[in-house]
């Protein structure tokens, strides 16, 4: 089998974090079924100039146009994005690009079985224009803004709804965006869960013994409580409210590992709450750093408005450690049992109750492990070349749900 895997969210080596959990899940699928090839189309946005000073912008001139990752090809066309009406045009240009490097592909002997499309706008809409003009069947999984914010918008709400109808088959992550999919008009007998696992390698357990020298390792309190929260720093992953939610509790120490936008204002808010020797910017960390901090902690916390699977929290809980997260979205099909951790509402009050009930009654490090277990990735590939293999095949296409896809 054949598969050519298409979205602007996937990693390059100026920017490895981004989209990585596509590329794990492409990874997971070759590892457990060797006979399929895989090439991706990872486009990214066109900017002239590679000077430092131009920031993430400068990091897309400096991506390369084709590179291999985990034995994977994968290109990395440009496309244009326009100012301020780039939401309107951007389907179309991205669609031109892909089809270009398409059409490449296979020119050069690659004659892809399917296209497997992540992010329903503006990929999805994109890959599906493609997908028309080379007369090959296509999926779309949905990630979470793609299904939960950007259908609040009426002309990109009614193109997603398009590909719901033009698709062979459509995904999402998690049980909650599946729903609101069949919502928006898909076909329930169209639409798939496919849930994100973890990587328990990568994300070791850490017992007490050795979260003890993780302290030691990382320069943290060894006898107070050590919070993370984890996420780019915008405003809809919560980390100012993470802030206030602890700023009353003056024995613990609160890691925020990420960068983003809202980076200084949130160095402001600490610097004002008097909290500076209380909090510390971790900054952008590589998986195996973070696994670190998850290990050395004693709870992560999670303050998303808007989440489909939060990779964050089973990446937590694999080392150990249990999670305060908000009660939205897939969150709830995340965190199911004590042991995992708390739900809670979105605000300061909610999360500082959550926390503190949480280290009072901390579960034993090993019981979160055995929890995160159940969340490997074995099932996910298993049904996604199940759902691929029926679709090349002209099979019909088993549709899977979160209590089928175990």
């Amino acid at each position: 089998m054949k598969i050519l895997t298409v979205t602007t969210l996937f990693p390059h080596v100026n920017n490895p974090k981004h989209g990585v959990f596509i590329e794990t899940r492409l990874r997971q699928l070759r590892r457990q079924y060797p006979d399929v090839e895989i090439k991706v189309i990872a486009p990214i946005p066109y900017f002239p100039f590679k000077h430092p000073l131009f920031g993430d912008y400068a990091q897309y001139a400096n991506a390369p146009d084709c590179e291999v990752r985990f034995g994977m090809e994968v290109y990395h066309p440009r496309y244009f994005v326009v100012p301020k009406i780039g939401m309107t045009l951007t389907p179309q240009t991205l669609a031109y690009t892909v089809l270009r490097q398409a059409k490449r592909l296979l020119a050069e002997g690659f004659n892809f079985d399917l296209i497997d499309g992540h992010y329903f706008y503006p990929d999805g809409v994109a890959i599906a224009k493609v997908a028309k003009k080379l007369n090959k069947p296509f999926t779309v999984t949905a990630r979470g803004t793609d299904i939960n914010l950007i259908p609040e918008f009426t002309k990109p709400r009614r193109q997603i709804q398009q590909v719901f109808k033009q698709a062979n088959h459509t995904m999402a992550v998690c049980e909650a965006l599946r729903q609101s999919m069949i919502n928006l008009g898909a076909e329930p007998t169209h639409v798939s869960t496919l849930r994100n696992g973890v990587d328990l390698n990568l994300f070791a357990f850490q017992d007490e013994h050795q979260q003890k020298l993780l302290r030691q390792k990382l320069a943290l309190p060894e006898h107070y409580p050590v919070i993370i929260s984890t996420g780019h720093l915008i405003e809809r992953k919560g980390h100012y409210l993470v802030i206030d939610a602890v700023q009353s509790l003056t024995d613990v120490t609160l890691l925020i590992a990420g960068s983003g936008p809202d980076g200084k204002t949130l160095e402001r808010q600490v610097h004002k709450a008097g909290m500076t020797e209380r909090v510390r910017f971790l900054g952008s960390l590589s998986q195996t750093e973070l696994a670190e901090y998850y290990g050395a902690a004693d709870l992560s916390v999670l303050a998303s408005s808007r989440e489909g699977w939060a990779n964050v929290l089973l990446e937590s809980m694999s080392c150990g450690t249990p999670v305060v997260a908000t009660n939205i979205w897939g969150t709830p099909e995340v965190v199911q049992t004590p042991e995992a951790g708390r739900l809670v509402k979105r605000t300061a009050n909610d999360l500082r109750q959550g926390i503190i009930d949480l280290l009072d009654t901390l579960p034993v490090r090993s019981q979160t492990r055995a929890y995160a277990e159940q969340f490997t990735w074995q099932s996910t590939s298993e049904a996604q070349y199940r759902i691929f293999n029926a679709i090349v095949n002209h099979q019909p296409i088993p549709v899977l749900t979160a209590e089928t896809v175990q």
